[in-house]
């Protein structure tokens, strides 16, 4: 008996997509994809240019003024 040679990669990801759309439904299905993505950008680079002279009292700071500026029903005090 011969093993079966293997399913080329594009056809097992068709696959594999198809049986989660049809079990998630296409929604589900996207976002459990999307969460494998490797996405784009260098985010090195960018978090160096992003917070370039800022320390981590300054973010801090500034998260909790926004924090304090937008206050939601989750982050009330209970």
């Amino acid at each position: 008996m011969t093993a079966a040679s293997p399913l080329p990669l594009a056809e097992v990801t068709r696959r594999a997509i198809g049986v989660l759309a049809r079990e998630l439904g296409p929604a589900d299905a996207a976002r459990f994809v999307a969460q494998f993505s490797a996405g784009s950008g260098d985010y090195t680079t960018d978090r160096v240019a992003l917070f370039a002279g800022r320390t981590v009292t300054d973010l801090v700071a500034d998260i909790r003024a926004v924090v304090a500026s937008n206050p939601s029903p989750q982050s009330s005090p209970q």
